[in-house]
């Protein structure tokens, strides 16, 4: 199946606008990975974005070690509170919200999103719990347990990879080896609808998408890129949110998310580059054209194991 080459517009603004969206993750000077890789990706699909650094740094630190800047707490909580309470709050109908500094932050966040939830039912949030990966943690443990504790609770949609996946449900560094176990774990996790990301695929040399909400499993493969620079699970998270903001079903939302990521991470690949050039790659994050293998699995075998 391949994606659909028309835009979709929001059915929750005006014709041809696109509501705004608040991404509250790390910011890097130079790079796309956090609210770079999220924010980019969300305005060349046409949604105001408004960015809360959690954390500035020089680039990604994959790269090498580097100064870090977290916003005090208490002044991260009130740039919280300002936001709220501003005359605009009402443009917002998401929060997509990913790497935290520390536990303090978490909960603010916690806080500010349950507030916006009370004034506005129908606000979405999209927590990427940003944790760790198959390396283990990069967060502290407080870190992830908050974000377990506090935001996974709050979001409708959920992105975590493989390994935070098995560290949220179970505690456990060792990711599932296979996608029904990985959906049975999804849907252990508190968020109605929940993506893991980089999960195991069906064929071989693939990798997947694998959607799991209340009544479907659903898997989006392509073929797997060695060398993907660091960014792709922002960047899947936020074309995820605009199609999802778009009235698009989740099947097609997944197929347009995966092959827009993918393409992207082709075309960096290809030019050599050691971060996601998405600025190049514009038409892929608005009409992909990427074939996009879509599997659905069997209830059965997807469902959660008795605790």
């Amino acid at each position: 199946m391949s994606p659909d080459r028309q835009s979709d517009e929001p059915t929750s603004a005006k014709p041809g606008e696109r509501p705004a969206v608040i991404v509250i993750s790390s910011h890097v000077a130079r790079g796309s990975v956090g609210i770079r890789a999220a924010g980019f990706a969300l305005e060349a699909r046409g949604h105001p974005v408004w960015t809360v650094p959690t954390v500035s740094l020089p680039y990604h630190p994959g790269h090498g070690r580097s100064t870090r800047i977290v916003p005090d707490p208490e002044q991260f909580r009130q740039f919280l509170d300002d936001l709220a309470s501003s005359p605009w709050i009402n443009e917002v109908a998401a929060v997509l919200t990913g790497y935290m500094a520390d536990a303090a932050q978490a909960e603010a966040v916690a806080g500010f999103v349950t507030r916006l939830k009370q004034e506005n039912s129908s606000l979405i949030c999209l927590c990427d719990p940003v944790i760790g990966d198959a390396g283990g943690l990069y967060v502290s443990t407080e870190v992830a347990l908050t974000i377990r504790d506090r935001l996974l609770p709050l979001a409708d949609i959920a992105t975590p990879n493989l390994f935070e996946l098995a560290w949220l449900v179970a505690g456990d560094m060792d990711a599932p080896a296979d996608l029904p176990r990985a959906a049975q774990m999804a849907r252990n996790l508190p968020s109605p609808a929940t993506i893991v990301t980089s999960a195991p695929a069906f064929m071989r040399g693939n990798i997947a998408s694998l959607y799991c909400d209340g009544g479907q499993a659903l898997a989006a493969e392509h073929r797997r890129i060695d060398g993907a620079p660091s960014g792709t699970g922002d960047l899947f998270s936020a074309l995820f949110l605009s199609h999802t903001l778009a009235g698009t079903e989740p099947p097609r939302a997944l197929e347009r998310a995966a092959a827009s990521t993918f393409e992207v991470i082709a075309q960096s690949v290809r030019a050599g580059s050691d971060e996601l050039i998405a600025e190049r790659c514009i038409g892929s994050l608005q009409r992909p054209m990427a074939m996009v293998t879509m599997r659905s699995l069997a209830a059965a075998e997807t469902a959660p194991r008795p605790a």
